[in-house]
């Protein structure tokens, strides 16, 4: 039998092939050897098997030495393949093919299960045996630099690979769960987007606000919306569209995403003291023209972010809340009082990320679709997502919805005087504000997107 079927056999059964030769075989188990793997062995191999029955730490400790930290070569992988390292590779580079932002390996009670997240939603591959869980799981957390023989606690790292002839890019966070620990791998792609403005897809009168917004000697402009709605591209496409010389610019990231040249940008460290509040306060005495801060999470960062954006300094940052509206009041219940709100806000984007149509085999229904008047006023195609081979269940890549609310006399008002979010909301549409809902209808009038995908992330407008 060659030695890579025999190795093969052992990851079915949960064995470790520890050595071969002419008159003995010697493999490592977990407890007891099962009946199955013996049977296996006495069919399959003529020499006198000698079984070491070790305990988990002691697989794990051999499994650490032996496997290499070193970026693993991508093999070609068969389908009668049983190497964790082999079934890995297959699984990166599937993930990579179909341009997976996330890979979920999750133990289950009767399979082991691996989803990828594309283009925002999750799509389960064939499961694998629950004997391939403490295998896989063990070769992740040696590429990461974990420790394997830590079960109880979650833990998280980085490491690259070498997949299609170019590096990539992992985070790998580790969790325990009922029946093991679960790990996700986040694949760290290099940005091919240009970091333009134009890039971004606001409307003709979107970008103008920004714009404006953006040229202003000081002020607070604040991008908000949930965890993978685009927010970061849209602050380094407006960090780079201000990038020149004579503008200094400095931010404080959790983590530095994307690295750009003639920018300070310095990454938080707790454990060291280095928090966002520490280091906002150092940068102001950077001399900065413009300050990025990652995210304001709380109280004191919004008040030294709003006080900087009143003494000259355009700052821009990031909130996580559903609506331009909604920002507003998150910040108030922060802590922050209205009139400072009021009187160093410029503008506000809220942002969603749908997924695209693919172009090559989208379809178009015959009737339309009719919305109320009061939410759309024309009638809405009615797109197909067919599938075929340049796409993924029929979409491509993924498509942003923005809301900007402009911070006019009026709604600094509104602000200042504690309207509640709907009014100021009913006051910035009545100015003539594009809604996320409304931008999303202009998406599918143009055959960008789906009715049913906008619903799915947008949901339907409250009221209407």
């Amino acid at each position: 039998m060659k030695e890579d079927k025999l190795a093969a056999l052992c990851l079915r059964h949960n064995a470790l092939l520890l050595s071969r030769d002419e008159e003995q075989v010697t493999i490592a188990v977990v407890g007891n050897p099962s009946t199955e793997l013996m049977e296996s062995l006495s069919f399959a191999v003529r020499q006198r098997a000698d079984i070491r029955c070790w305990t988990q730490e002691q697989m794990d400790k051999h499994q650490q030495i032996a496997s290499p930290v070193a970026t693993p070569a991508v093999v070609e992988i068969k389908e009668d393949s049983g190497s964790a390292v082999e079934i890995l590779n297959q699984t990166l580079q599937q993930a990579l093919m179909l341009r997976a932002s996330d890979i979920h390996f999750e133990p289950g009670e009767t399979h082991y299960a691996i989803r990828l997240r594309v283009d925002g939603v999750l799509h389960a591959l064939s499961p694998l045996p629950c004997s391939l869980a403490s295998t896989l799981t063990a070769r992740l957390k040696v590429l990461g630099n974990l420790d394997i023989a830590e079960r109880r606690l979650p833990q998280d790292g980085q490491f690259s690979v070498e997949l299609s002839g170019q590096p990539v890019s992992f985070r790998i966070a580790t969790l325990p769960c009922r029946h093991g620990e679960k790990v996700v791998l986040r694949l760290l792609h290099q940005v091919n987007q240009a970091l333009e403005l134009t890039a971004l897809g606001m409307t003709e009168s979107q970008l103008a606000l920004f714009k404006t917004a953006l040229a202003q000697p000081q002020g607070l402009l604040l991008v908000t919306g949930p965890t993978g709605s685009g927010k970061t591209v849209t602050l380094y496409s407006a960090l780079q569209a201000r990038n020149k010389p004579e503008v200094n610019i400095c931010s404080v990231e959790d983590p530095i995403e994307i690295p750009l040249a003639g920018l300070n940008q310095t990454q938080i460290n707790p454990r060291t003291g280095l928090t966002f509040q520490s280091v906002l306060r150092a940068l102001l005495r950077q001399d900065p023209d413009i300050i990025m801060v990652g995210e304001i999470r709380d109280g004191e960062t919004a008040e030294i972010a709003i006080k900087a954006s009143q003494t000259g300094h355009l700052v821009l940052s990031t909130l996580h809340t559903n609506s331009t509206s909604e920002t507003l009041v998150r910040i108030q219940q922060m802590g922050v009082a209205r009139w400072m709100i009021s009187s160093a806000l410029t503008l506000v984007v809220a942002q969603r990320l749908v997924r695209k149509l693919c172009p090559h085999c989208r379809k178009l229904a015959v009737e339309n679709t009719h919305l109320p008047e009061k939410v759309w006023p024309r009638p809405l195609p009615r797109w197909r997502a067919e599938g075929c081979e340049q796409c993924y269940h029929g979409f491509y890549g993924r498509v942003a919805l923005f809301e900007i609310l402009d911070i006019t006399p009026q709604v600094r008002q509104a602000i200042a005087s504690g309207m509640s979010a709907d009014d100021i909301e009913q006051c910035a549409r009545e100015g003539g504000m594009t809604t996320l809902f409304q931008h999303g209808c202009l998406a599918v009038e143009q055959g960008l997107t789906t009715l049913e995908e906008l619903v799915r992330i947008l949901g339907f407008p409250d009221g209407e």
